[in-house]
């Protein structure tokens, strides 16, 4: 796992580096999901997608990058899931119902703004995902990705895998820069899953073969994460590590 995580940080390196000196993304981009110039027609593109137009509920990331999409997912009346920031909650989503939203679609979309008006869900109260939209900071054309390194994404999906609500059915989406699709193989673990589309402000690259975890890999999590995330801290107790 070491020289996987090392491969993967120098992918990463690599990427916001380059992504920064070629003009994609603000100087600040270093070591986050980066929030990529051309954000608004990547989220745009994603909307012409038939997957997209025939959803009715999304799962989204909470990083600065993806708040276009999830602007539009709200303007276009499809609920949305977006995770509690590093999942520190016993309940880690939010739920975004345009229905019900007091607030514009804009602020909602805010973590501050989802913050103060949806309400907050745990897995066995969300309803099946037809799209998860996921921060990354680089992705390959096999639709191989990873983010920051912190893990979230990974268990976020793999919680709703085993909960049912994310199947085969379910399409999984990048938005991201040009700059941050590269054509180099990124290591894969147990836990990694893969993406069925990329989008960026300029194309559409679907990719094969989509690979999803079955779910939680407990014995890629230390004690220390279980214990910081009160979701898995729960499951452990009860026994449900198998």
């Amino acid at each position: 796992m070491k020289e996987i995580d090392q491969a993967k940080q120098a992918v990463r390196e690599r990427v916001w580096r380059r992504l920064i000196d070629g003009g994609g993304a603000p100087e600040d981009s270093y070591g986050k999901i980066p929030g990529f110039y051309g954000a608004e027609a990547t989220a745009e593109r994603l909307a012409g997608l038939d997957e997209w137009q025939q959803a009715s509920t999304v799962k989204a990331n909470p990083d600065w990058a993806q708040l276009p999409v999830r602007i539009r997912a709200l303007k276009d009346g499809k609920r949305v899931y977006m995770a509690v920031p590093r999942m520190a909650s016993p309940k880690p989503f939010y739920l975004l119902d345009p229905e019900t939203l007091t607030i514009s679609p804009e602020e909602a979309a805010e973590k501050k703004g989802a913050a103060q008006v949806a309400t907050q869900v745990g897995a066995d109260e969300v309803r099946p995902i037809d799209i998860v939209v996921c921060g990354s900071v680089a992705v390959n054309r096999s639709g191989v990705r990873i983010g920051k390194g912190a893990g979230y994404s990974d268990l976020e999906v793999a919680l709703l895998i085993e909960a049912g609500l994310i199947t085969e059915k379910t399409v999984i989406v990048a938005p991201v820069h040009q700059l941050q699709v590269i054509e180099d193989e990124i290591p894969e673990t147990m836990h990694d899953f893969s993406v069925d589309y990329i989008v960026t402000p300029d194309e559409v690259i679907p990719c094969p073969n989509p690979r999803r975890p079955s779910g939680l890999v407990w014995e890629d999590l230390t004690a220390e994460k279980i214990a910081a995330i009160p979701v898995l801290a729960a499951l452990a107790a009860t026994g449900r590590t198998k």
